[in-house]
C-alpha cells in the first residue's frame, strides 16, 4: 500500500497579498499550515521587502503554476534617486552617490528605451543559476559574475509621480523582469544613482489585489472554519486559454488518461481561439483545459480532431 498523504485534499488558488519582511517561502508555508493541504506553492517569487500579490497554488492547482508564471504582472515602485546598492534596493549596501535627482521631463523621455521586447541583464543578487549555484548566493560571497542579458517583455511604463528624491512608477510586464534591474538601468541612462525604495505588485494574470486576502484577515477566517471562502477555483489560473466543456462520459475517459474525439464544429469553435504561446519551455499553442459542469478536467492540446490531456486534475468535490 502507499503511503497516506498528510493533509487535507484541499485545491485551489490564494490570491495572498503579501506583507514585506516576508519571503515567498514563508509564505507559502503559512498558507499550506492554514489549510493543512497537501502540497502548495506559489506563481512568481516576491522579495521580502516587497509586498503585493502573490498567488499561491494548494492541491491540484500546483499542476497550473507554470500557466501562472507566464502571466503579465503589475508593479507599483518608488525609486529614491542619490544613492544606488550593491541590490538595487534598500537592503543594501551603498556602493555609490551622486547629487543628481532627474526632473519628471527627463524621466518620461528617458521611459521609451523601456518599454517593449528588451534586453535586460539581471541583478547580481538574483536567482539566476550560474554553473549551478544561485547568482545571489555567489553574491553574498563576495564574487561578481557576469550574467548574460535576457529578452523581457515591458507592456506599459509610466511615471505616477515625483516628490523630492523620490519617483513612483507603474509598469506591467511579462515574466523574467527584474524591477531591480529597470532600477541600475534607469538610473544609468538618467546620469543618477539610485534604488528601489518601495516595491508593491497589484496583478498577477488574472489575480488583483480587489480579490486579495492578507495573511492576518485569512487566519482570522481560519479561527472562523471559513478560509475555503477566499480560495479561489484551480481553473482561475487557466482564464486565458481556450474552454472544452464536455460530457460526463468524456470525464471518465480524460481522467483515466485517455483522449476524446472533439466533432467538427467544436473543432472550428477552437481553432480561432488558439494563439502562440510556450509554458515551461514547451509549445502550447493548441492549449484547451476541458471542463465539466464548470470544473478543470483536463489540460490538453487539441490536434487532428482530438483532445489530448497532458494534466489530469484529480479535484474533491
Amino acid at each position: 500500500m502507499g503511503r497516506r498523504k498528510k493533509g487535507d485534499d484541499v485545491s485551489g488558488w490564494v490570491v495572498l497579498d503579501k506583507p514585506d519582511d516576508m519571503t515567498s517561502t514563508h509564505a507559502v508555508a503559512a498558507i499550506r499550515r492554514l489549510f493543512n493541504a497537501q502540497k502548495a506553492g506559489h506563481a512568481g517569487t516576491l522579495d521580502p521587502l516587497a509586498s503585493g500579490i502573490l498567488p499561491i497554488a494548494l492541491g491540484e492547482a500546483t499542476k497550473t503554476v507554470p500557466w501562472l508564471m507566464e502571466a503579465r504582472k503589475t508593479y507599483i515602485f518608488t525609486i529614491k534617486w542619490g544613492v544606488s546598492t550593491d541590490t538595487q534596493d534598500r537592503e543594501g549596501k551603498s556602493i555609490a552617490e551622486s547629487p543628481v535627482r532627474p526632473t519628471a521631463e527627463a524621466i518620461r523621455a528617458a521611459l521609451p528605451a523601456f518599454i517593449g521586447e528588451i534586453q535586460q541583464i539581471p541583478p547580481q543578487f538574483s536567482a539566476v543559476k550560474v554553473d549551478g549555484e544561485r547568482a545571489y548566493d555567489l553574491a553574498r560571497a563576495g564574487e561578481t559574475v557576469e550574467l548574460e542579458p535576457r529578452q523581457v517583455t515591458v507592456y506599459e511604463a509610466e511615471l505616477v509621480e515625483t516628490e523630492s528624491d523620490l519617483a513612483t512608477f507603474r509598469f506591467r510586464s511579462g515574466k523574467g523582469f527584474y524591477i531591480r534591474a529597470l532600477v541600475r538601468d534607469l538610473a544609468a541612462k538618467l546620469g543618477a544613482e539610485g534604488h528601489v525604495w518601495r516595491l508593491r505588485r497589484t496583478a498577477v494574470g488574472p489575480f488583483t489585489e480587489a480579490e486579495s486576502v492578507t495573511l492576518d484577515d485569512l487566519q482570522l477566517l481560519g479561527q472562523k472554519g471559513a478560509a475555503s471562502e477566499r480560495l479561489k477555483p484551480v481553473e482561475t489560473a487557466l482564464d486565458d486559454i481556450p474552454a472544452l466543456a464536455i460530457n460526463g462520459e468524456d470525464a471518465f475517459k480524460l481522467r483515466q488518461g485517455r483522449p476524446i474525439v472533439l466533432l467538427p464544429h467544436v473543432m472550428e469553435s477552437l481553432k480561432p481561439q488558439f494563439r502562440d504561446r510556450t509554458i515551461a519551455g514547451q509549445d502550447a499553442s493548441r492549449a484547451v483545459v476541458a471542463l465539466f459542469q464548470g470544473k478543470a478536467v483536463a489540460l490538453g492540446d487539441v490536434r487532428a480532431g482530438r483532445f489530448e490531456p497532458s494534466r489530469v486534475f484529480n479535484i474533491a468535490d
